[in-house]
């Protein structure tokens, strides 16, 4: 049975490092409301402001009004494509922090401070301290990173997710399938965590239980519930994809296709400079997804492989690659391994310094600027 590490100091350097980059983060996002902002001193937009972006604004907007939304605001019924877990933290830490914007920098800080602490304690136990760490430190420092800080839900999914995954590898199977439902309803993610939960607890020969199962449904409990609550409001038992598809333009077709599409995307003159270096980025993403699940099945670790290969396969079938760069903040294992190798080989920390924080800048200037970034 795999035991998690328990240390005081380590989970203080986790939370110093969570706070350390979620300072450097608030402080690109000053510089750049000053200095890359094309206005005049006393004209400058609020720093809050900068933070109200693209899927932040849709949160809010669910968690003010619900999926019915209001007709004045918001009638658009593609929505419901947003899992309802972070909208209702929203809400109830809204009732303390009444700054809309606000209240989803807060969810994000504290629930990255949690995730970060279950991330140092699984890298301690398969690299040791120092390997836990780095993968902490890496995981901050991602170029991607700007969604941990945003009133987006990676950091509150990755909380629920990463503590899940802490208990499971303990086998205390009723608090990882609790979490791991939390975690469901944050993000349909919690899926392909449902299922490798399950393969974990498959692998556990000696200690498994049959009654263990019923905690372990949870995470499928919870999107079958939202899926029957969708039905309830709209009539339409597909309303979740087809939310995706009328909303956002994807729906399954072929890999091949998928990489065509994204490929012309990234390669066009017609698009933005924001979209076609994003769409490149989503093309590195899914080669990074494919590598990894290739490192997870050579090594044998089965549930994690189910983990990520899961995700990717989902992600890499759609229309197009959208979001897999961000997704990649939720491949705990891809941290992991980071973390190993950085401590193994010093040339992989010093690249790894020497590209992603600046990357990770490059990434909250631009989000913060209204550019899409991922």
């Amino acid at each position: 049975m795999t035991q998690t590490v328990r240390s005081s100091t380590d989970d203080r350097s986790a939370l110093v490092t969570w706070v350390g980059t979620r300072v450097a983060v608030a402080l690109l996002a000053l510089a750049s409301a000053w200095i890359v902002a094309d206005a005049a001193a006393g004209h400058v937009p609020s720093w809050l402001a900068g933070w109200d972006r693209w899927d932040a604004q849709l949160f809010v907007k669910v968690a003010r009004f619900g999926y019915d939304g209001y007709p004045q605001h918001y009638p658009d019924k593609n929505i419901v494509a947003f899992f309802p877990g972070e909208p209702l933290v929203l809400r109830v830490v809204h009732v303390v922090v009444r700054n809309w914007i606000a209240t989803g920098l807060v969810v994000s800080a504290a629930a990255g401070a949690f995730a970060a602490v279950a991330l140092g304690r699984l890298g301690a136990v398969e690299g040791g301290r120092e390997a836990g760490r780095r993968a902490v430190t890496y995981l901050a420092l991602s170029p991607y990173a700007v969604f941990l800080a945003a009133g987006y839900s990676e950091a509150l999914f990755l909380a629920f997710a990463l503590w899940s995954w802490v208990f499971g590898k303990q086998r205390r199977w009723v608090a990882a399938g609790v979490l791991g439902g939390a975690a469901a309803l944050v993000r349909v993610t919690g899926l392909f965590l449902g299922a490798a939960l399950l393969v974990e607890w498959l692998l556990d020969r000696h200690g498994r239980r049959w009654r263990d199962l019923l905690p372990l449904s949870l995470p499928f409990v919870a999107v079958g519930g939202y899926v029957v609550y969708l039905h309830d409001l709209t009539g339409d038992w597909l309303a979740w994809p087809h939310a995706q598809a009328d909303g956002w333009g994807r729906h399954l077709t072929t890999p091949w296709h998928a990489l065509h599409t994204t490929w012309d995307s990234a390669t066009g003159v017609g698009a933005g400079n924001a979209y076609t270096w994003s769409f490149r980025a989503e093309i590195a993403a899914v080669v990074v997804g494919v590598v990894l699940s290739l490192v997870l099945l050579v090594s044998r670790r089965w549930s994690e492989l189910v983990y990520v290969g899961l995700q990717v396969v989902a992600l890499a079938t759609s229309s197009f690659y959208l979001s897999v760069a961000r997704a990649t903040l939720l491949w705990w294992p891809l941290w992991l391994l980071l973390g190993r190798l950085g401590t193994e080989r010093r040339w992989v920390h010093t690249a790894y310094l020497a590209c992603a924080p600046a990357l990770m800048s490059v990434a909250v200037i631009a989000f913060v600027q209204g550019h899409w970034v991922g």
